[in-house]
């Protein structure tokens, strides 16, 4: 089993910047080959916002971030992070940690059939 636990969302200002932390933990840990994250607003689908390669450290970001959010990890505490600049209203929304196990497929992680682990979610709200 994995366990996944996000923190750090919050409310800011639009055009601020929060940091989503996500720590993982259970015995199936060294099966986990992706570690991403997907959003969630009230009334809509569950979208892929970012995701990493946990060996590899090859990064895979949503076409509407815009070079504005950036995924990392540390291998060595077993966190993955997802940095948030320049924030816009429109991401408002529930943020899922997101993890797979098996060897990494870009195309499948983006959905959110193809993940195996979720967190609880932690709240991110942009105001104007």
């Amino acid at each position: 089993q994995v366990q996944l636990v996000e923190s750090g969302g919050g409310l800011v200002q639009a055009g601020g910047s929060l940091r989503l932390s996500c720590a993982t933990s259970g015995g199936r840990i060294s099966r986990i080959s992706a570690m991403g994250w997907f959003r969630q607003a009230p009334g809509q689908e569950r979208e892929f916002v970012a995701g990493i390669d946990w060996s590899s450290s090859h990064t895979d970001y949503a076409d509407f971030l815009k070079d504005r959010f950036t995924i990392s990890r540390d291998n060595l505490k077993n966190m993955v992070y997802l940095q948030m600049n320049s924030l816009k209203v429109e991401d408002t929304a529930v943020y899922y940690c997101a993890a797979a196990e098996g060897r990494y497929r870009p195309t499948i992680f983006r959905r959110p059939n193809g993940v195996d682990y979720w967190g609880q979610g932690t709240q991110v709200t942009v105001s104007s």
